[in-house]
């Protein structure tokens, strides 16, 4: 609430609500969301029930333009020493390894291509692409080099091969975070913890989602030109939800830019449904999802 409180402050475009967040009356009487749960009756229990065994998550969507503006706010404010983002593991898929391990046994491209491309996409593992896939298991079979090739792609396969930060997770501690987890530091003084999400969770730190958004830039831009323009800026918090002009151009499909209501699965789930109020949108969402 505190920082999303700050970000208001300073102009910086923040979401309503996303998520089972928007479910807690705690949450809107805190402005971290601006929907009342009561008003749409709303499931609490789907942010927080005696059942869940990991801290709830608040998701806030953040213009971004400006969401490095929000989280250098939170280090200034709790501390640049227990404040830092967190580390991610791209693992090896079955069609990478075979690939590496293809050229590490100085291979022919083609036969090794050969190969990967017989692992189906949504294979688990190279044991599961066998096992779906009679002419890989065949290969293997028959062929010695190619068994060679997949036993110690087996060995490989799902191991980190480099790291990233998370897109939007950012950990905030109590105390200095390199006295509960390894810290590794990039640039010039931002820290990532080399724990990922799950260890991290683990451990009870407490991780914030500050997700970049487009549409929420756009929507500033549009309404610093309609100033610009020496038009009257329309309050974002009062905008009708009956609308009908609004409701006509969903019923066509006209929603680019819209979102979570642009993709050419929605579009023509809009134009099937016909939604005509707000809660035929809460519906809409809600089935596609």
């Amino acid at each position: 609430a505190e920082f999303i409180g700050a970000a208001k402050e300073r102009g910086i475009p923040v979401g309503p609500g996303r998520g089972s967040a928007a479910g807690s009356l705690v949450a809107y009487a805190l402005r971290i969301t601006e929907l009342d749960p009561l008003r749409y009756n709303l499931l609490f229990e789907r942010f927080l029930n005696p059942e869940r065994v990991t801290l709830p998550d608040i998701d806030t969507d953040i213009s971004d333009k400006r969401r490095d503006e929000v989280i250098n706010y939170v280090v200034e404010r709790y501390g640049r020493d227990r404040v830092a983002q967190i580390i991610t593991f791209d693992r090896m898929k079955s069609r990478a390894a075979v690939r590496d391990v293809g050229r590490a046994l100085n291979m022919s491209y083609g036969e090794v291509d050969r190969v990967a491309k017989l692992i189906p996409m949504h294979a688990h593992d190279i044991t599961n692409a066998m096992e779906l896939s009679a002419d890989l298991k065949k290969l293997y079979e028959e062929r010695p080099e190619v068994k060679r090739l997949l036993d110690i792609a087996s060995h490989i396969e799902g191991l980190a091969r480099h790291c990233s930060q998370h897109a939007a997770g950012v950990v905030i501690s109590p105390e200095p975070l390199v006295e509960i987890v390894p810290i590794k530091r990039i640039g010039d003084n931002q820290l990532v913890t080399q724990f990922s999400m799950e260890p991290i969770e683990r451990l009870g730190l407490v991780k914030m989602d500050f997700l970049g958004l487009r549409t929420l830039s756009m929507i500033e831009d549009t309404l610093a030109n309609i100033a610009a323009n020496g038009k009257e800026v329309p309050s974002l918090d009062n905008l009708p939800l009956d609308d009908a002009a609004t409701y006509e151009l969903l019923q066509e499909g006209d929603t680019m830019g819209v979102f979570q209501l642009e993709s050419s699965g929605m579009v023509q789930l809009l134009k099937k449904l016909h939604p005509d109020c707000f809660e035929d949108l809460v519906a809409v969402l809600a089935l596609y999802r």
